[in-house]
């Protein structure tokens, strides 16, 4: 989920800062949370509730294998170590990231025999090196559940690695691949201006930067760029030379508005949602002008200045793609939601309290049924974010 790190990877795993309204302080009193997909196998988990997100990670499937097969050197690589290691971060509970691994896994084995082969055409099985996957997310993500669901017949080692990925993971100069969806649009905190009910950016009545002022937008843009930059310096410092990265997170066009996309319009609606509940005495206003989500969705112009910036990583593919490509009817609103429940259930709960969840999920579907036209209309956008980088 997951990291960032919420996956609320739709949306998914994240460091993530709830904040609590103060009645006589200009600051909100902010209360640190560390929230990762909801876990188990109920009705609400992630587990169960992460179709949307296989499907989209799907449409980037071929692009990554086709990546792997031009430009990761498997025999380089694979001189230096006898065992290859891969990394997914934010890998939340479910069987999403064990197909994505099997799909780097496959497309390395077939990398490392079309070269092999070229100077030991007999032997290269004999030669294959060996696989090992960590797997990362939150200290409090549900790795039981991701642990008794690994696949019997994997053919690599397995590792968990608890942690938020906007640090460092592994030592210096020892993964060779890294992967990460749905996880790197969420920030490892909210930005101080957002706790400050003096500064521009105290964002009431809102609870993200959709249809926010400009100084919200800035503020939140400025701390993904700070994020970034920490997990970058991180990565860099784990890969070795030529090792490669893919990352798959929202994005969004370069000037468009992010109320004119379906994930702005979700957060529209439940910001309206919350304070329907606040005017009829269900939760006060004031919890809901203390709480923002810590998510930021970038365009591919912003995410090159940054990666540039750092200077660590050459950009070898970068380009927003349709997520809902896979999609061939109309939007299933009440499914959406309970995928969102999922996968953001435990920001909301821990804010507002658990005893207001089937109201608040309740209401969000009845506004998603009322737009839903509008939202259908939308939702071919190109707002998936695909990179991916090679360490210099």
């Amino acid at each position: 989920m997951a990291e960032g790190d919420l996956e609320g990877k739709l949306l998914g795993s994240a460091d993530l800062l709830n904040i609590v309204n103060g009645d006589h302080e200009n600051r909100a009193k902010p209360v640190t949370s560390s929230l990762p997909m909801n876990g188990g196998n109920g009705i609400y988990s992630y587990s169960k509730n992460s179709y949307y997100q296989k499907q989209s990670a799907g449409v980037e499937r071929e692009k990554i294998i086709e990546e792997i097969k031009e430009k990761l050197d498997m025999k380089t690589l694979s001189s230096v170590s006898n065992t290859i290691r891969l990394a997914d971060l934010g890998c939340a509970t479910g069987q999403n990231t064990f197909m994505t691994i099997q799909t780097i896994l496959e497309a390395m084995q077939r990398k490392y025999k079309s070269q092999i082969s070229q100077s030991c055409p007999h032997d290269y099985d004999d030669q294959m090196p060996e696989f090992q996957v960590f797997f990362n997310d939150l200290e409090s993500n549900d790795f039981n559940t991701l642990f008794t669901s690994l696949p019997q017949d994997r053919q690599y080692l397995a590792a968990g690695v608890p942690g938020s990925f906007h640090g460092r993971l592994f030592p210096e100069s020892s993964i060779h691949f890294v992967h990460t969806s749905f996880s790197l649009h969420w920030l490892s905190k909210l930005p101080e201006e957002l706790q400050n009910k003096a500064s521009p950016a105290w964002n009431k009545g809102r609870i993200h930067y959709t249809s926010a002022p400009n100084e919200v937008i800035e503020a939140y843009a400025c701390q993904f760029a700070e994020d970034m930059e920490r997990f970058l310096n991180a990565r860099a410092k784990e890969l070795v030379p030529q090792g490669m990265m893919v990352m798959i997170m929202t994005g969004i066009p370069k000037g468009m508005p992010y109320s004119q996309i379906p994930t702005g319009m979700l957060y529209d609606s439940i910001s309206s949602s919350l304070m329907d509940m606040a005017e009829e005495g269900i939760i006060e206003e004031g919890e809901v002008d203390s709480f923002n989500l810590a998510f930021y969705a970038a365009s591919p112009e912003e995410m090159a200045g940054i990666v540039e910036k750092n200077g660590c990583f050459g950009i070898e593919r970068m380009e927003l793609t349709n997520p809902a490509a896979w999609m061939k009817g109309p939007v299933d609103i009440p499914t959406l939601v309970t995928h969102v429940r999922a996968a953001m259930e435990g920001m909301f709960s821990r804010h507002f309290g658990s005893q207001v969840m089937d109201e608040l999920f309740g209401r969000l579907t009845h506004k998603l049924l009322d737009i839903s036209d509008l939202i259908n209309s939308t939702c071919q956008e190109k707002v998936q974010l695909f990179a991916v980088l090679k360490r210099k």
